[in-house]
């Protein structure tokens, strides 16, 4: 159980996916003035969605508990927007920290483990929240991995995410299992293995905004 925090900053949290599909298929720019563009949602693994709504919801309760203000991109199962939306939200909130939710997924089902991707340094795009973005994905890697006892697949840089490089607050994605891996699947979808991955983004944010 973690103690009680009293803070004012606020948490942004970005459960993936759920994008309605006439939105989904449209595509955006990859970060600001880009020519390069990507579809808005991919769709993300099999049953993706619901699971990191749910982690979301039980991480929203456990952060209200200690004092937190929390935001959240969306609080039903569908969306309406890209992943641009999703950081310009977060964005327009002054977020302390920005914490995408995802689960994995792979073409093997041996596939197994969380990782934290966090923004890799673009020019223009990522410089001003790559630091404090790779500090909050160690932590968050850390607590998640000491939470759950999952396998550590480490702290991955990204250039390629649209989420990451139309952020101006600092972003992490957490990629908490695998979908394809069977007992992943069972875990990520049990209020009790939930419950243990909101402990652990919680206690990431602790340790975060505490060493902001």
């Amino acid at each position: 159980m973690l103690a009680a925090t009293v803070t004012a900053a606020l948490i942004c949290l970005d459960p993936g996916h759920a994008t309605v599909p006439e939105i989904g298929r449209q595509l955006e720019p990859i970060g600001p003035g880009a020519r390069e563009l990507k579809v808005k949602d991919g769709g993300g693994a099999a049953g993706e969605a619901p699971v990191a709504l749910a982690i979301a919801r039980q991480t929203r309760a456990l952060l209200v508990a200690r004092g937190y203000r929390v935001a959240m991109t969306r609080n039903g199962p569908g969306y309406r927007g890209g992943n641009r939306e999703r950081a310009r939200f977060c964005n327009a909130r002054g977020a302390a920290l920005m914490i995408r939710i995802h689960a994995d997924g792979s073409t093997s089902p041996a596939a197994n483990g969380i990782s934290t991707l966090v923004p890799a340094r673009r020019a223009g795009w990522t410089t001003d929240v790559h630091a404090a973005s790779r500090r909050a994905g160690m932590l968050v890697q850390r607590e998640l991995v000491r939470a759950t006892g999952a396998r550590d697949l480490r702290v991955v840089e990204r250039a390629d995410l649209t989420g990451f490089n139309w952020a101006d607050v600092p972003v992490v994605l957490a990629e908490t299992g695998f979908m394809t891996n069977p007992r992943e699947r069972r875990l990520l979808r049990s209020a009790g293995y939930q419950r243990r991955l909101a402990r652990g983004l919680a206690a990431a944010v602790r340790a975060f905004v505490a060493s902001s």
